[in-house]
């Protein structure tokens, strides 16, 4: 099929939808109807150690399911994301941490698309969690490039945002899980 066929969405094409949608390069992506127990527990339990992390940096802060509007045609919804010095009302900084966690219905999506992306935006670091194999892959921007931090079960891994220092204990992330 010749590329001129393709449909090509905007931010204002999104806007107008019923639905929760991501729009990534002018393609549409729908979301899941709403995220399992396990994966509100998971994002629940990594979020709550990142915002303990951040309580005594002023200028950054974790947020939950926030669009972020990187360019006319792409709007993203990532789980978890730490963002800084945010001005307004809606976030088009890149943040600096994103947390995706990953389902059968989203593994491509956030294994390669998201990657991707978010490695061409300058994300610092990507974690990637599976609560199905309880295991967090981490990925930190070197260089342009996401390189593999390594795969995390139950280790502690500190992160560094905007010279803040904080850790998630991968070991208590999975507790609650089945």
């Amino acid at each position: 099929m010749s590329l001129a066929y393709l449909e090509h969405y905007t931010i204002r094409d999104y806007a107008a939808w019923d639905g929760d949608w991501e729009l990534i390069q002018g393609a549409p992506y729908a979301m899941s109807p709403s995220p399992s127990i396990s994966h509100q527990r998971l994002e629940q339990s990594i979020a709550a150690q990142l915002f303990d992390g951040l309580k005594q940096c002023l200028q950054c802060e974790v947020l939950s399911e926030v669009d972020w509007q990187i360019a006319e045609d792409t709007v993203v919804r990532p789980d978890i994301l730490i963002a800084c010095d945010i001005q307004g009302e809606k976030l088009t900084q890149t943040p600096e941490l994103i947390v995706e966690v990953v389902s059968a219905t989203s593994a491509k999506r956030d294994e390669q698309i998201k990657f991707e992306l978010y490695q061409k935006e300058g994300v610092k670091t990507y974690v990637l969690a599976y609560p199905e194999h309880q295991v967090a892959k981490v990925y930190v921007l070197k260089e342009g490039r996401f390189i593999k931090a390594g795969d995390f079960v139950l280790q502690t891994y500190e992160f560094e945002v905007k010279g803040c220092k904080l850790a998630v204990d991968f070991s208590q992330v999975w507790r609650k899980l089945p």
